[in-house]
């Protein structure tokens, strides 16, 4: 089940050149835009390229092997 208040948030980053998702629940009459400024500011750009190679890691060694008769 779902958070029903949470908002996905697409901010760019420009040292990254791309986009990451943020999820946040914000009070009401927060500045959205203040708030998605400081969130790139803090954007940690090293976790973020490492988890995405580790999305496309190839593991070695998991191929079928023949069942030898």
């Amino acid at each position: 089940m779902a958070i029903p208040n949470v908002k996905r948030f697409r901010p760019f980053c420009p040292t990254c050149n791309e986009n990451f998702t943020l999820m946040a629940v914000l009070p009401n009459g927060a500045d959205v835009d203040a708030y998605l400024k400081d969130a790139v500011a803090r954007h940690d750009h090293k976790a973020f390229q490492e988890a995405k190679q580790q999305q496309f890691k190839v593991r070695v060694g998991q191929q079928k092997q023949k069942k030898a008769k």
